[in-house]
């Protein structure tokens, strides 16, 4: 029986004994294949031919005054092969006494922990590259932040001169709404980015829990989506900054492009005030920027959560279909954007578009919302902006000629 308690932990452990001198009396099979010497080199030797340089002296000495006070040693050991390959062994060294008490001789017991070691590692590596990702996305923020704030002070800059090369009280008033849409956006870059948090929250958290399980799979997968959702949140930054470049020339753009910017952009938003969107497209184009129809497209959509909230609907639904009419013998392009918010009173219906008209509150709105997008329309696009009021909310209708490219 006692042999074969023997035989069972050298087969399953990496086993040596040595004399009171540390030299080596005995070795197991499993201990020749952990290091890659032959029992004839080991037996007889002194049991450092196994030790690797990088442990520092005192580690050994504290293993030699413990066992020599009869005492077992715990720890990880790092041991050095015959080829020079690194491998950790959790190693427990025993003390064998003889009748008398005294020392005979060392038996020490071992178990292969390198790939458990080395996963560590390479977690470890893991989390460093990630805290460098959250770092340079910090610096990028930083310097799109930059940026935001430098195109801003452009637009301060041009009211300021529109203002000084004609003080006709229309561009004033258009460039006044155009700075209060930027404000408006930049609430939007933050609303846009807390999911994205969430997410990010999440996926460290799994990461974490993946380590502690040791599943290097399910890791990295956590891994890549962080850096797709931190990629994404970058992405974010650009996409508002290109969408108030003042410099765009004007071109053919398909009128759905600006449709799904819009809604893109407002997404996180009609999540949250739980509407529905409907849409019917067709691929008509216009000659134009296409963020100036996008912008008349978010006003519009922002008026009718207004009206939602205001109006307490609580089964919310805004219908976008694009189509073509004829006016005056010219094709045009259209766009109808409807809710159903419960309309507008047909004593207001002439006011609307009125610059500093609302029925809001005063910290609410400014009133130039609908001002500055029949400028847009008007004067940008070549275009009209019109409303018809429904039986359970209201339309805008928009025409633009349309472009070139039409077939």
């Amino acid at each position: 029986m006692l042999q074969q308690y023997k035989d069972a932990i050298e087969n399953s452990n990496i086993v040596s004994k040595t004399d009171t001198e540390g030299i080596i009396t005995f070795v197991n099979e499993e201990f020749c294949k952990s290091c890659g010497y032959t029992e004839e080199e080991l037996v007889g030797k002194n049991h450092n031919i196994v030790r690797h340089p990088d442990v520092p002296t005192s580690t050994f000495k504290n293993l030699w005054d413990t066992i020599k006070a009869k005492k077992t040693y715990k720890s990880m050991v790092k041991n050095l092969t015959k080829t020079g390959q690194t491998i950790y062994l959790n190693t427990t060294v025993t003390p064998i006494l003889n009748k008398d008490g005294d020392i005979e001789e060392f038996i020490a017991i071992r178990y292969d922990v390198t790939k458990e070691v080395e996963l560590k590692k390479e977690l470890e590596e893991k989390y460093n590259e990630l805290d460098f990702l959250n770092s340079t996305l910090e610096f990028r923020v930083q310097e799109q932040t930059k940026q935001l704030k430098k195109l801003n002070q452009t637009l301060e800059k041009r009211v300021k001169d529109e203002v000084l090369k004609n003080e006709q009280n229309q561009k004033v008033l258009f460039w006044q709404s155009r700075m209060a849409s930027l404000g408006q956006m930049l609430a939007n870059i933050a609303h846009q980015w807390r999911q994205p948090l969430s997410e990010l929250s999440l996926a460290l958290f799994n990461i974490k829990k993946s380590a502690h399980q040791k599943d290097i799979k399910r890791l990295d997968n956590y891994y890549n989506d962080s850096k797709i959702v931190i990629k994404s949140m970058s992405q974010t930054i650009e996409d508002f900054t290109n969408f108030f470049n003042p410099n765009k020339p004007k071109e053919n753009f398909l009128l759905k492009d600006s449709v799904l910017d819009a809604l893109s952009i407002m997404d996180k938003t009609l999540e949250k005030e739980r509407i529905s969107i409907r849409t019917i497209y067709n691929d008509y184009s216009a000659l134009g920027i296409l963020n100036e129809l996008s912008q008349v497209i978010i006003n519009l959509i922002k008026n009718s959560i207004d009206a939602f909230n205001k109006n307490k609907i609580s089964s919310r639904m805004i219908k976008i279909k694009i189509d073509k009419t004829t006016i005056n013998e010219h094709a045009y392009a259209t766009i109808a954007i409807g809710d159903n918010a419960g309309g507008i009173p047909e004593e207001l219906e002439e006011k609307i578009f009125e610059p500093y008209f609302t029925t809001k509150h005063q910290s609410a709105g400014t009133g130039l919302g609908l001002f500055m997008s029949k400028m847009i329309i008007e004067q940008s696009l070549s275009g009209t902006i019109d409303l018809e009021n429904e039986k359970n909310g209201s339309t805008f209708i928009i025409a633009i000629p349309m472009g070139d490219d039409n077939e």
